[in-house]
């Protein structure tokens, strides 16, 4: 399957916290603001300081795309280039400094936390998957997405996309737009909605990133008129094509 349809999507940095906001932003797109964390009220408050900020904007873009009553059978994929690398970062640093390790943030430090976190929110049991690959997360979860499709058909799919900026440790080694953002989307194999072919193209790709992430430049598509988006890096080149 190389084809599904958006039937809904929610995204979020600081000072977009709503629809109206990322259309006026998809007009005039800038660049996105560094740091910042939505308050995700929506959560028990337990759960909410178990949540840091990467687990909060993935947590509030997919139970904004998500309603109610889908939200503990739908399938899911959560992508992030970096996670909880920032987890990670810490931990060793405190272990170079021989200090006490939290049992929490090292709970919190795996890839899939997010996963984890969703379904014990939404008490969702379904099949759940964790992406990253590197520049290519974005295009390489909405692939993820389109196999569960594939597989199940009749269950739409959430896919969730999300990241904030790398500690200083590890920023320095990494070319890539600096923002904290999350994307939601919900995907279907048929129904209402924008139904949109995806596939990998040949031809050269971009050098660099863009002025901001891939996620959010098909959002910008999304909420345009253009009949295509090609995005890519050196390496591997997508496209999408409204059918």
């Amino acid at each position: 399957m190389n084809r599904a349809v958006v039937r809904g999507w929610a995204a979020w940095s600081p000072g977009r916290e709503d629809a109206e906001a990322w259309r006026i932003w998809a007009k005039e797109p800038q660049p996105l603001e560094r740091e910042g964390r939505p308050e995700a009220r929506f959560l028990p408050a337990m759960l909410r300081r178990r949540c840091n900020p990467l687990a909060r904007i993935m947590l509030t873009t997919a139970f904004e795309c998500c309603a109610l009553e889908d939200q503990a059978e739908i399938r899911t994929v959560f992508a992030s280039r970096h996670g909880n690398i920032n987890e990670s970062i810490d931990m060793l640093e405190r272990l170079a400094q021989s200090k006490p390790l939290s049992p929490l943030r090292f709970s919190h430090s795996v890839h899939n936390a997010q996963a984890g976190l969703f379904s014990i929110a939404a008490g969702n049991c379904r099949a759940s998957s964790s992406v990253a690959a590197g520049e290519d997360t974005f295009a390489c979860g909405y692939l993820e997405a389109l196999t569960h499709l594939q597989r199940e058909p009749e269950r739409p799919v959430l896919l969730v996309m999300a990241d904030v900026p790398l500690y200083p440790t590890f920023a320095a080694l990494v070319d890539e737009c600096v923002a904290s953002y999350g994307l939601a989307l919900m995907l279907a194999a048929r129904g209402e909605g924008t139904p949109i072919a995806f596939r990998p193209a040949p031809g050269d790709a971009p050098a660099g990133p863009g002025p901001w992430p891939e996620a959010m430049e098909f959002l910008r598509w999304l909420l345009a008129d253009e009949p295509q988006l090609r995005l890519g890096t050196s390496r591997r080149r997508w496209v999408w094509e409204r059918v």
